[in-house]
C-alpha cells in the first residue's frame, strides 16, 4: 500500500524479514494477523477490489474482526494448473451470479471467524485458456455455502484455522461482488501468488533457524557414548550443512523480494519460482537434522520440529508444485542469450 492508507507501507523486502521472524513460532503470523491465506487476500482486495469491498471486508480483516477463505483447489482435477478448475459461476439476470463447485484444502474456512471467501470459477469455459477465470467475494453465511468437513495435515488440525473441504451448491452472489471483472481471475491468481510465495519462503527460513538453533542446544547437552552429541563429526557436518543452506534460500529469498520491489514480478519470475522450489527443500533437510538429533523428542509436540517438518513438506506443492517451478526455470534459462 504506498499510500499507507491500508497498511505500513512496507515493500517485500521489509516485509521478507518480519516474515522470517514469524516462521520461527507456530503461533506468531497468527497473533500478529499476518496468517495465510488473509494476508493474501488482503493484497487481492486492496489491489484489484472497489472502495465498497475495501470497506467492507479489507477494512475488517485489516483489524483482526475476521478471517476469510481462497477457493480454489478442486478434488477432481490438478489444481496446481488454474484453467483445470470446474467449478461454474453462471449469469443470472442482471444483478445476481450462481455459483457451484466442490472444493477442498481451503485454508481458514473452518475457523468461526472466517466471514468472506474469494471464490475462482469459470464465467466463460469457451474463452481462451486464460480468461475463463472469474473472481467473485462470498460471504460465508451464504445459503449453499456448506463446509463438508476439516481436513487434516500429517494429523494436524493447524486450529484455529484448519483446512475444509466446501461444497457451493447454487450459491447466489450479487453482481457487485466480482472482483476486476469477468475473465480476470487467472491474473488476480497470478498477482496474488508473488508476494504470498516470499512469505511462505522467508517463513520456512524463519522454522530453518528455530529448528538449528534447537538442534545446537540439544546436542551441546545430550550425552552418548561417553561424550556430548556436539564432538561427533558428523553432527557438527550437518550443523555446518544447515548453515550454508539456510543462509543460500534467505540471500535468493531477498533478491527474489528487492527484484519485485524494484523491476516489477514479471522481471523477477524466475527467482520466485526458485525460492519457492529451494525454500521447502532446504527446510526439509535443516529440519529433519534437528528432529534426528533430538530423536523421539524431535517427533513429539515438546518440539515444534514435527509440525515444522509437515509445513514444509506441504510448500513442496502448495502455491505451486516443484515440478511447475523447475519447468518454468528451465524455460527461461534455455531462453536466455548466451554471451
Amino acid at each position: 500500500d504506498s499510500e499507507i492508507k491500508y497498511g505500513a507501507g512496507l515493500t517485500n523486502l521489509e516485509y521478507a524479514h518480519l516474515a522470517e521472524i514469524m516462521g520461527q513460532s507456530v503461533f506468531a503470523s497468527e497473533a500478529f494477523n499476518c496468517s495465510p491465506p488473509d494476508t493474501g487476500n488482503m493484497e487481492v482486495l486492496l489491489r484489484y477490489g472497489t472502495e465498497k469491498q475495501k470497506e467492507q471486508w479489507l477494512i475488517p480483516l485489516l483489524n483482526g474482526e475476521i478471517r476469510s477463505c481462497f477457493a480454489m483447489t478442486e478434488p477432481n482435477v490438478a489444481s496446481s494448473d488454474a484453467t483445470n478448475i470446474q467449478s461454474s459461476i453462471t449469469r443470472d439476470g442482471d444483478s445476481h451470479y450462481i455459483l457451484n463447485g466442490h472444493k477442498w484444502w481451503i485454508s481458514g474456512a473452518v475457523d468461526e471467524r472466517c466471514k468472506i471467501c474469494i471464490f475462482m470459477g469459470k464465467t466463460d469455459p469457451s474463452a481462451p485458456k486464460h480468461k475463463q477465470q472469474t473472481m467473485i467475494l462470498v460471504p460465508m453465511e451464504t445459503p449453499g455455502v456448506t463446509v463438508i468437513r476439516p481436513l487434516t495435515v500429517f494429523g494436524y488440525d493447524d486450529a484455529p484455522s484448519g483446512h475444509a473441504e466446501m461444497m457451493f451448491s447454487n450459491v447466489r452472489v450479487p453482481v457487485d461482488n466480482i472482483l476486476l471483472g469477468e475473465g480476470r481471475g487467472f491474473e488476480i491468481a497470478q498477482g496474488r501468488l508473488g508476494p504470498g510465495r516470499i512469505h511462505h519462503c522467508m517463513r520456512l527460513i524463519g522454522m530453518a533457524e528455530r529448528s538449528l538453533t534447537l538442534m545446537k542446544q540439544r546436542v551441546q547437552e545430550r550425552i552418548a557414548f561417553g561424550k556430548p552429541l556436539i564432538d561427533f563429526d558428523t553432527i557438527r557436518s550437518d550443523i555446518a550443512l544447515s548453515r550454508i543452506e539456510i543462509e543460500q534460500a534467505r540471500l535468493l529469498t531477498l533478491k527474489a523480494a528487492h527484484l519485485m520491489d524494484t523491476v516489477g514480478n514479471k522481471v523477477a519470475r524466475n527467482e520466485i519460482a526458485m525460492i519457492k522450489v529451494i525454500a521447502p527443500r532446504m527446510a526439509q533437510k535443516v529440519i529433519d537434522r534437528a528432529i534426528q538429533s533430538h530423536g523421539a523428542m524431535g517427533l513429539s509436540k515438546d518440539r515444534p520440529l514435527a509440525q515444522f517438518f509437515s509445513w514444509a513438506r506441504i510448500l513442496r506443492f502448495a502455491d505451486g508444485p516443484d515440478e511447475v517451478h523447475l519447468s518454468s526455470i528451465g524455460k527461461i534459462e534455455i531462453k536466455k542469450k548466451s554471451n
